[in-house]
């Protein structure tokens, strides 16, 4: 699942986008981390990528993967074409590493229970593929930086709290502490190890200190964030504690607090502690945290603090409503941390300081300017993978890699990747499409249907399935500008009333200013199939089930699309029905005026691996075009095109007889539009329409984020002839 990009076709990728004043990253390549499996191992077991280093030239990548407990390596000589190093063993749980020369420093935990936490530091040597020696940490370590003259380490041992265990509450001993470890000839030397006691510095449960990252400054001073103490610590270059404050709380409004099955970005938060996850210098006098949050807090976004503790910068609810605004706001976790800002990374590139945010819930990583650290620009928000846990960035080669810890291979998704962005000059290829602007924030996500205006070019429309189930939207979309625009957002209503039990699935006007929906179902979550007629508010005209001879047959898989020829309204049926011959499913028509039942069956293309259905239906001159795929991403995905059908086949008969089969024409394979991304293929490619203009759109389905990287594919094919 290793889908590779030149850097010569990234900046093809965006030619037809305005002329870019600036750099910018676009990601060339994604590395799934079962190619660094032996031959012969099961590469369907979970794997995972957490922490991340670069080799000192830049050439290669570590990472630790605790499930397998082994670092995996990867030669990036050319960014766009990685490729795996195979792994090492390192009979215990890895959970950071850093490297210095040709040596990778492993923090490795091997506890036996939270009330015996043990763990060492494993010395591997790149160039022999193979561990060369250990140092005893006495405890469980979670996080490992270097001095960056690479005359010394500091390790975060956390003894971890039981959160099962008083419902997670502190204290739980032992205490944690930090190492300091000096180097010799490039070796750590483990009898020269410095102890560093971290107790009766907190407000919370000061006894109990649990460190959980670490890094150190040119200085050679280390800062440690005690996250769920809510304690940052300096540590002078001498060893000693210099410094000690509070992270502090943070208010926040705008914010969306409820899972409640819609984006609602009305409510508000007070005195939510920071606990800071990662933390990285920025300068000698100043660092940056990302407020991930623990037991009691999470402020969602992240902070510069000066190293006497004065807050310098904090984000507030900006970088959670940024990342809304381009679809990756993580409802499912609305009540709880938001989308958990965990990962921090610096690096000046030509110059220009950066600090790049990971957002693990919302799978993206902000680029900020800190040229001026009481305002930082963000310049760009990176599509980053299921679960980015940490970054590395490489500004002597002008890259920046990111490692996913979310395995979701048993379930058929995504694996863990490690994904590669490149900095050009070349306009951003992410995102595809955005709200970004509006007068009022417009949250979005799990676009499963597209429209297009009958008038006016460039103008759609695009519905939202059932993970926003409480409040089905219709979605009005500006096509001419790059990204796309969301203008506006229309909730579905009955009696005044958000409408609820919908899956909508398809979108088509209905010449009135209005629309005709098409909702797909789910018997087993009484959410009815069926269509929907709407006026322009979006208020519910009339809703039409399915007439017996459909309904004796249905399963989950309903539409998945709506068109409209004439008085009669075509739904593409996703897969095939009870009633349906093997590798046929039914085109159903339905006449609003008459209000006759017909169909039509439609051949699939043969069946690989999972299934093969349908997603999308739109009608243009003598054609109906129909969206065909399978249900797999990354190597696996063999389908994902538009086909058309010539209208004068399309001749409804009777339901419950013999149907007339359709004959199919490919249009176009978009697999290579969805590879010109730089990461894996997506599978859900939902939508489909063409305007007013004769030009072709495809919008793909995020789920939500709902075991999702969250990424939105919206482009244009051209014109459709």
């Amino acid at each position: 699942m290793m889908m590779r990009l030149s850097l010569g076709a990234v900046l093809a990728l965006t030619t037809a986008l305005p002329a870019a004043a600036e750099m910018s990253f676009n990601r060339v390549a994604a590395f799934a981390t079962p190619l660094n499996m032996a031959a012969g191992e099961d590469t369907a077991r979970a794997t995972s990528a957490e922490i991340i280093a670069a080799s000192e030239d830049g050439m290669r990548l570590v990472y630790t993967d605790s499930l397998l407990g082994v670092i995996g390596m990867v030669d990036i000589a050319e960014p766009a074409a990685p490729k795996p190093l195979g792994a090492i063993d390192m009979k215990g749980e890895p959970t950071s590493v850093a490297v210095v020369g040709d040596m990778a420093f492993v923090a490795v935990n091997t506890s036996e229970s939270y009330v015996a936490p043990s763990g060492r530091l494993a010395m591997v040597d790149l160039g022999k593929g193979a561990e060369v020696g250990s140092c005893d940490l006495g405890g469980q370590p979670d996080s490992v930086a270097r001095a960056k003259d690479g005359s010394f380490l500091a390790v975060a041992i956390e003894n971890e709290r039981d959160e099962d265990l008083n419902d997670g509450d502190l204290p739980q001993m032992p205490a944690g502490y930090l190492v300091k470890l000096p180097l010799k000839a490039g070796v750590a030397d483990c009898g020269a190890a410095e102890r560093i006691e971290l107790t009766g510095l907190a407000g919370v449960a000061g006894d109990d200190p649990e460190p959980e990252f670490v890094d150190i400054n040119a200085l050679g001073e280390i800062v440690v964030t005690l996250q769920e103490n809510n304690e940052i610590v300096v540590i002078g270059a001498d060893g000693k504690v210099a410094g000690h404050f509070s992270a502090g709380t943070v208010s926040l409004e705008g914010v969306d607090t409820k899972k409640d099955g819609k984006l609602d970005f009305t409510g508000a938060l007070s005195d939510i502690p920071r606990e800071p996850d990662a933390v990285k210098w920025i300068d000698e006098d100043h660092f940056a945290t990302a407020n991930e949050g623990d037991w009691k807090g999470g402020s969602r976004g992240w902070t510069i603090f000066k190293k006497d503790g004065t807050v310098v910068y904090d984000s507030g609810n900006t970088f959670e409503r940024a990342l809304a605004q381009i679809g990756h706001f993580p409802e499912g976790r609305a009540a709880k941390k938001g989308v958990e800002p965990e990962s921090v990374e610096v690096g000046a590139f030509d110059g220009q300081p950066l600090v790049f945010i990971g957002s693990e819930r919302g799978s993206i990583v902000g680029v900020y300017d800190v040229s001026d650290l009481t305002a930082p620009k963000l310049l760009q928000l990176l599509p980053s993978g299921v679960g980015p846990e940490g970054y590395a960035a490489i500004p002597a080669r002008g890259l920046l890699v990111s490692a996913n810890e979310t395995d979701l291979g048993e379930d058929g998704g995504a694996r863990a990747h490690v994904m590669i962005f490149a900095r050009a000059e070349a306009a951003a290829s992410y995102p595809t499409i955005t709200s970004a602007g509006s007068a009022e924030l417009i949250g979005w996500g799990a676009l499963s249907g597209l429209a297009a205006d009958p008038a006016e070019p460039g103008k759609l429309y695009a519905v939202s399935d059932s993970v926003y189930g409480a409040a089905p939207t219709i979605f009005t979309l500006n096509a001419t500008q790059k990204p796309a625009k969301i203008t506006g957002a229309t909730v579905v209503t009955r009696g005044g009333e958000a409408a609820q039990l919908m899956d909508l699935e398809g979108i088509t006007p209905d010449g009135e200013g209005g629309f005709w929906l098409a909702s797909e179902g789910r018997s087993d979550k009484m959410i009815p199939h069926g269509i929907v007629h709407v006026d322009a508010k979006g208020k519910i005209k009339e809703q039409i089930g399915l007439p017996a001879e459909l309904a004796a047959a249905e399963t989950r898989f309903g539409f998945e699309g709506i068109a409209k020829l004439g008085e009669t309204l075509w739904m593409a049926v996703q897969r095939e029905w009870a009633d349906d011959p093997k590798g046929m499913v039914k085109l159903v028509a339905y006449n609003t005026e008459t209000k006759d039942w017909g169909a039509v069956h439609y051949p699939l293309e043969p069946k690989g691996a999972g299934w093969m259905g349908l997603s999308e239906i739109t009608i243009r001159g003598d054609y109906a075009y129909i969206v065909e795929r399978d249900n797999q991403l990354g190597d696996l995905a063999k389908v994902k095109k538009i086909f058309r059908v010539k209208l004068s086949e399309m001749v409804p008969a009777a339901l419950g007889g013999d149907l007339p089969v359709v004959t199919k024409e490919e249009v176009r394979d978009l697999i290579p539009d969805l590879a010109g991304y730089g990461g894996y293929i997506v599978d859900k490619v939902e939508g489909f329409t063409i305007d007013a203009a004769g030009e072709g759109f495809v919008v793909t389905d995020n789920d939500g984020l709902d075991d999702s990287s969250g990424e939105t594919f919206f482009f244009s094919i051209g014109k459709v002839e």
